[in-house]
Order: C-alpha cells, then structure tokens, then sequence
C-alpha cells in the first residue's frame, strides 16, 4: 500500500492529483502541521527537511511533489502518464516536470515579494521571459508533450492552477484553457473533492 504523508494546505494536495491519476490504491497518513507534526522524529527519519509531502512505498521512500509524481508515473503507468523511455516526447516531459519547481514557484514567489536579484544569477531569470515560456508550453497544444496529458500536466498544471487561484499570476487566454482543460480532469476533481473533505473534517477552514 503507497502511504502519503498529507495536509490539504501542503503541497501534498497536488500529489494526491497524482495519486488519483494512477490509479493504485493509497493511504493518506494526516499530518497536524499547526502542531508541528512534520518536525516529529517519526517524519524527521524519513525526510530531514520535516517538510511534507513524504511518500513511502514499500522500501522506496521519496520527497519533493514533483519527485514523487514523476516516480509515481514511471513505476505505475509507463506509457500511460509517461512517455515511454525511448519517446523523444521524454524530453518535453521532464522539461516542464521541473520548470514548476524550478521556475515558476521561486520566480513567482520573487515577483510577490519583490526580491531583489539579478536575473542572470538567478535561476528563474526574468519574471516576463518565464510567463511567455509558460504561454509556449501550451499553445497550440492540448497538453505540455502534445496530445497526450502526462504526469507532467499534473506537476506544471497543478503549479499554475495554483498561481492563479491565489492571483500569484495573470494567465493567458491560452494558459487560462490549458488550466481548465486540466482541472476538468475526473482524477483531479476527485483530488479536489477528497482534499476538501479533509479540511472540513479537521475543522481547518476555507
């Protein structure tokens, strides 16, 4: 049984998209966060950031939302949510994988924030050349590798409906589409629904 350490305030709440698109049965394990109950000895052994989300699956012990979808669509659903290793489509899909976490989370987080930075030091560079990159990832496409939705759209999907629902980031007509193309994903839906109950049952509010 896959086990996630979870909090529907965490990005936890992207991977159980991940989780449903898979397809494998999971267990979420609650982590009272309020509480620090990632900080505990119990979640320090497994991640010594005592950050969450944490995935453990039989031996294999995996971190980082976009780590853990990534290895849930190779182990789970090759050629399915993954480009198959010999598809040059493989490229694509890690490409935009990792320019979520990469790019879009810090760059966005520093256009808010207004951090001070050089862009040419930075790895997320200018905040306008990441939103046309953004806008080249999906126009004219349904999906970040072409006609085919990979656990790549979950990951980059996932961080710009985010963005978006928090005002971090003013989408395109065309990123607006692929957003929604996504979100109207049942799996995603289903994520949507089990996180809300989650909040509801724990009294953790809007």
């Amino acid at each position: 049984m896959i086990t996630l350490y979870h909090h529907p305030f965490s990005r936890a709440a992207g991977v159980l998209w991940s989780l449903e698109e898979v397809g494998e049965p999971y267990e979420l394990k609650f982590v009272d966060m309020p509480k620090g109950e990632q900080k505990s000895p119990a979640l320090l052994a497994l991640n010594p950031m005592g950050k969450i989300p944490v995935l453990v699956d039989g031996d294999a012990v995996v971190t980082e939302s976009a780590a853990i979808a990534l290895y849930l669509a190779d182990r789970y659903a090759s050629g399915r949510l993954a480009p198959r290793l010999d598809d040059p489509r493989r490229g694509a899909y890690f490409r935009w994988s990792l320019f979520a976490p990469s790019v879009i989370e810090p760059g966005s987080m520093a256009k808010a924030s207004g951090w001070p930075f050089k862009p040419g030091q930075a790895g997320w560079g200018e905040y306008e050349a990441m939103l046309k990159a953004i806008e080249s990832a999906v126009v004219n496409r349904d999906y970040v590798i072409g006609d085919m939705f990979s656990i790549a759209d979950v990951i980059f999907g996932g961080t710009l409906r985010y963005m978006m629902r928090f005002g971090m980031m003013t989408a395109s007509p065309a990123v607006a589409a692929y957003v929604e193309r996504v979100s109207a994903r049942p799996a995603c839906q289903r994520a949507d629904a089990r996180n809300a109950a989650i909040t509801k049952e724990h009294g953790l509010g809007g």
